[in-house]
């Protein structure tokens, strides 16, 4: 048997002995560097979270403590486009962005401030195959009566899992309420839809500009140009905009050849997405409105400056700046501007929007009709005059 050699171990004990001592000196750098890093802001921040939750005597929840301080940061920043998001809610966005969620299939509106009145019913979706419809008003969610104070918890209370049943205390447009029950689903959002007007002009409603967005439009485009449109009417009222991939895909699809869009980041780069020569050469107008945002705004923006597309309606936002959602360690999130939008030729619509002409508005009544799906294309003003305007152009 051979004989270990005292010596080589006690050589592997030093050896071993700095190794460790390497690694903890590491580690200490390591810890200083990170807190060299935070910067004496980063460092108040974590020593006040710390004292409140170790040395506050009263009640507390440390996430409501946490996002009470995420939110309060970002509102400093003093831009009306970033925003903090808790767990839930960053949640409910993506599963929004991606246009498929587990709901009953309605869009409500903030008010009355004790209910959850029914703007728009998801087509084939469970709130419809339960009789729900627009303009109604949802007073209930599973025996709570909704109040100003809880109308964000009812309105959380509505989703849950696939299958579940979700009962609603709903009050008729006649004012006589009624139990409902409605079994939640897998929701997929439909972001387009487009239709024949008379005149053989193509009317295409966008929602917004989310997953899948480019896809049904050029969709719906093919297919009323294969129907015979000799002009098309893009409806992009009420929209909240979305991806930017989405909105450059619907320009390279519908303009001939040339700049489409500039987006210039923080560090000061500028990316430019251009259009190749295949395009829809067809007479074009835009319906936009004072809730036409960001993506909305740039469609109608960029198809005039192209193609000089007529733009009716109403003033729009004015929202030019892009916004990033940026995960966080617990499942909250925060969306920042990260970078400022233009059209090809260079011009910004922050602060400013884009000036429709020509610019019509619409009655309040009216204006819920649109959101509610049930205003006629002969009862529409915007509509109207965009036909009016391209028929003028013929």
């Amino acid at each position: 048997m051979r004989k270990k050699n005292p010596k080589t171990l006690s050589q592997r004990g030093k050896t071993g002995l700095l190794c460790l001592l390497c690694f903890l000196l590491g580690g200490v750098i390591a810890l200083a560097a990170v807190w060299q890093l935070q910067g004496t802001e980063g460092r108040t921040l974590t020593a006040a979270y710390r004292l409140i939750q170790e040395q506050f005597v009263g009640e507390h929840d440390d996430q409501k403590t946490l996002d009470a301080a995420l939110e309060g940061m970002v509102e400093s920043l003093g831009d009306r486009w970033s925003y903090y998001l808790d767990p839930q809610e960053t949640q409910q966005v993506k599963q929004q962005r991606s246009n498929a969620y587990v709901g009953i299939g309605i869009t409500v509106g903030t008010e009355p401030a004790d209910g959850l009145q029914i703007l728009r019913v998801t087509a084939g979706a469970p709130a419809e195959e339960a009789g729900l419809v627009s303009g109604e008003i949802i007073r209930g969610v599973d025996g709570m009566s909704i109040t100003e104070e809880n109308r964000q918890e009812a309105l959380d209370a509505i989703q849950g899992e696939e299958g579940t049943v979700v009962t609603l205390e709903v009050e008729g447009t006649d004012g006589v309420r009624r139990t409902v029950e409605v079994t939640r689903a897998q929701i997929h959002g439909i972001t387009a839809a487009w239709t024949m007007l008379d005149g053989q002009v193509g009317l295409v409603t966008i929602q917004s500009f989310y997953a899948g967005t480019a896809d049904l439009v050029k969709q719906g485009v093919n297919e009323l140009v294969d129907q015979g449109a000799q002009a098309l009417v893009f409806d992009v009222r009420n929209n909240p905009g979305g991806y930017v991939s989405e909105l450059t895909e619907i320009l390279d699809f519908l303009l001939p050849e040339g700049d489409i869009f500039i987006e210039r980041t923080v560090d000061g780069e500028e990316i430019v997405y251009s259009s190749d020569a295949a395009c829809v050469d067809l007479p074009m107008a835009v319906l936009v409105n004072s809730e036409s945002y960001s993506a909305a705004e740039f469609l109608a923006a960029q198809l005039r400056e192209s193609v000089g597309a007529v733009v009716a309606g109403e003033q729009t936002s004015g929202k030019g700046y892009s916004q990033v959602l940026f995960d966080l360690p617990n499942g909250s999130s925060i969306g920042l501007s990260t970078a400022r939008y233009y059209t090809g030729g260079g011009v910004s619509l922050i602060g400013t929007g884009l000036n429709p002409d020509p610019a019509v508005s619409l009655s309040q009544e009216d204006q819920e009709k649109l959101l509610a799906g049930t205003l006629a294309p002969q009862e529409d003003a915007q509509l109207q005059a965009a036909l009016q305007a391209l028929s003028g152009q013929s």
